[in-house]
């Protein structure tokens, strides 16, 4: 999914979302898009799924209203 696409999801806004497979902006960094594999309102819940997970290059970003 893209960035744009993430954000348009009513689960996913202003919680914490796992990404994986993404691709990134070179200019930024920031991911522009990829597989959600987790979402989750405590990001600590959230890094602890994925650490424990067969995932290893997980993005974590915010699922923020304005970005």
């Amino acid at each position: 999914m893209s960035w744009e696409q993430i954000r348009c999801v009513e689960d996913f806004r202003g919680r914490w979302v796992a990404l994986d497979a993404c691709k990134y902006d070179e200019a930024t960094g920031r991911a522009t898009e990829g597989e959600v594999v987790d979402v989750d309102d405590d990001l600590a819940e959230l890094c602890q799924r994925v650490r424990s997970s067969q995932r290893r290059n997980c993005a974590i970003v915010f699922c923020d209203y304005d970005s």
